[in-house]
Formats: C-alpha cells, sequence, structure tokens
C-alpha cells in the first residue's frame, strides 16, 4: 500500500508542484491550504508523513505543528522561509522532523520524505539487536520504544534514532554532519545546526543536565559522544 502524505501549503502552485512530483514517486497526496482544515484532513486521512508550511493564514504553522505533535508523532517535515530562522528552531522544538527552506527543489522534497519515512520505519539492512541497554537506556529497536530507568520516553523518530546511533558507539565523537548522515543516509549542507535543537530536546526528555551529563555529552567544536560509562552491556 502507497504511503499516504498531507501537504499543508496556502500556496496553490507550491502545492500542485509537491503533489506532482510526490506522487510520480508514488506516494498517495492529500492537501489543505490552512491550518484548521489541516487538522482536519490530518485527523480523517492519517498520514505517514505530514509536509508543513510555517507561513499559514489563520492559524499558523507552528500552532499545528503543536497540536499534530498531541495528537501523533507522525513524522513532519516544515516548509520554511530563509528569514524565519526562530521558528524553525521553535519547529524543532515542538517535535518537527526536518525542515525544507523556500524556495526549495521539488526533487529536494521527494528526497527528504523518502528519508524521514525510512527513518520513521527502521530501515532494513544488516542484522541488529532488537534491544540496547545502556547506562540505563533501553531501547526496543522492533517496536521503537525507548525508556530511562524504566519510564518510558516519548521521542519522535528523529530523537529514537540519534539515541540509538549515539548508544552503539559509546565514546565515539560525531560531528553533526555525521549524525545527520547516520540517522537519514544523507546530509545537508547548512542543515547539521537542526541536530542541536534535536539533543536539545533528547536531553530534556531524558532529564540529562548538558553540563554534568549522564548521558550525551559535548565535545566543543566537534559535536557529541554517548558518555561511556563502566559496565554498560
Amino acid at each position: 500500500m502507497s504511503q499516504k502524505i498531507l501537504v499543508v501549503d496556502d500556496e496553490p502552485e507550491i502545492v500542485r508542484l509537491v503533489r506532482a512530483y510526490l506522487e510520480r514517486a508514488g506516494f498517495v497526496v492529500v492537501t489543505a491550504g490552512e491550518g484548521r482544515q489541516a487538522l482536519a484532513v490530518f485527523r480523517y486521512e492519517r498520514p505517514n508523513l505530514v509536509i508543513l508550511d510555517l507561513n499559514l493564514p489563520g492559524m499558523d504553522g507552528l500552532d499545528v505543528c503543536r497540536e499534530m505533535r498531541r495528537a501523533s508523532d507522525v513524522p513532519i517535515i516544515m516548509l520554511t522561509a530563509r528569514l524565519e530562522e526562530t521558528d524553525r528552531l521553535i519547529g524543532l522544538e515542538l517535535g518537527a522532523d526536518d525542515y525544507v527552506v523556500k524556495p526549495f527543489s521539488p526533487r529536494e522534497i521527494v528526497a527528504r520524505a523518502r528519508a524521514v519515512l525510512r527513518r520513521a520505519e527502521g530501515t532494513p539492512g544488516r542484522r541488529r539487536p532488537e534491544t540496547i541497554s545502556a547506562a540505563g537506556i533501553t531501547l526496543d529497536v522492533k517496536r521503537r520504544a525507548a525508556s530511562v530507568d524504566g519510564q518510558t520516553l516519548d521521542l519522535t523518530a528523529m530523537e529514537f534514532d540519534l539515541l540509538r546511533l549515539l548508544i552503539e558507539h559509546p565514546g565515539q565523537v560525531f560531528s553533526r554532519l555525521q549524525l545527520l548522515d547516520g540517522v537519514q543516509g544523507n546530509a545537508y549542507e547548512g542543515y547539521e545546526r537542526t541536530i542541536d535543537v534535536h539533543i536539545k530536546n533528547l536531553r530534556k526528555k531524558l532529564g540529562d543536565d548538558p553540563q554534568n551529563p549522564r548521558f550525551i555529552e559535548t565535545v566543543r567544536g566537534v559535536g557529541y559522544r554517548f558518555c561511556r560509562v563502566t559496565g554498560d552491556e
């Protein structure tokens, strides 16, 4: 069955173009032109992915993202203008998985959609353990469920895969681009700073203090690593 993508934008030409490329790539596409309509379509159609413009009339994209995230962990890709950096960061903090800056190539949208969906579902590959444990964190890879000290974590697809990558390589320092490449299968120059927001969200959910980290350590000028703990499984 084809995966369904909800495209939300108030510019009909952008919707038409993105829809055409996504359908050509084999996706089923539903659309909305403003915030409240987007939420109604979202609830009825139950898409596998949402492509969401932040600059919407009436109910803006950030509020739409917040409402969607309250109801579901469906992957969300934001569409933003170049001058909306603050909104991009807020959107990521609300739980969006990725963003694309306007003007963009429709081929980039298709590539990002495939990458985010692949990340959300798990990519077939070499056999890996179904459960990973380290420093009180447990990841159920098959169910894509996570917990810390027995408490369930509500992680986005990006957060889960970042945490998994770091845990699987304790003590190894990853640059931001390496982390992007590791979880998406490709890295986009200029987007690597989004990792900082996802790490910030992860730390908050883990209850980790960046000044005295138990789990994720910042390596100044380089990137991040999972703290190596004696006796980790």
